[in-house]
């Protein structure tokens, strides 16, 4: 067991909230599948100017657009115009019931039982914003959203860099010593932990000795 004493705590989602296979194998290949036809039947001419932007080249057409999502794709890359486009894809998808974000049951109750007692609850992931507001407002345990003061995705700064770290600091109006962030990624801890944070590696697999499977591993009170 973990113990820790915070004024917050920020939760990674994939990985460490929700599967990477439901991530990997569920969300991403149906955002691939509607990308080029959303894109052709919907206004999101803001998205592309970004991507134009982003190339510094105003001549891409909409289709060299789109195979270039398509390549960010296979790279996984996070680029925000990539992730905003992929959240309305899904947006499509779980209103109209073929997706139900997945969340681990342990990390449910964790974080249900975390914001009883009082502690805020924030998202950092590199999913947009949108894309976590989604899966977290359509589980199997119902809308999860109400559970969560904020979000941040990587329009604040990359996840493996620190100063993104102290800028959610400064927005979210705490001391970096009295925020926890919870994540699979070892290189995201090893950034929060640059910047002063607590940190707790998830793994899910079981693999890390200094690291928690579960969130039931996890106990937090409120910082005094």
């Amino acid at each position: 067991m973990r113990a820790f004493a915070v004024g917050a705590i920020v939760t990674d989602i994939e990985g460490t909230t929700s599967s990477i296979a439901f991530v990997k194998d569920v969300l991403f290949p149906y955002a691939r599948s509607r990308l080029r036809d959303f894109v052709a039947q919907n206004e999101v001419s803001a998205v592309l100017d970004e991507v134009r932007g982003l190339q510094q080249d105003a001549s891409l057409t909409t289709s060299q657009i789109v195979d270039l999502l398509d390549q960010w794709m296979d790279e996984d890359r996070k680029i925000a115009p990539l992730k905003t486009l992929q959240g309305m894809i899904w947006a499509d998808g779980y209103k109209s019931g073929e997706l139900t974000g997945h969340i681990y049951p342990d990390a449910v109750t964790a974080l249900r039982s975390w914001r009883a007692a009082g502690i805020p609850l924030y998202v950092y992931s590199s999913g947009s914003v949108e894309a976590q507001r989604l899966i977290f407002g359509h589980t199997a345990f119902g809308d999860l959203t109400p559970l969560f003061d904020g979000y941040f995705d990587t329009r604040i700064g990359g996840k493996l860099q620190a100063p993104s770290y102290q800028q959610i600091a400064a927005a979210i109006g705490m001391r970096p010593g009295d925020l926890l962030f919870l994540s699979d990624h070892e290189g995201e801890i090893a950034a929060a932990k640059q910047s002063g944070w607590q940190t707790q590696l998830v793994d899910r697999d079981g693999r890390h000795a200094e690291a928690v499977s579960t969130f039931d591993d996890i106990s937090v009170e409120p910082a005094a």
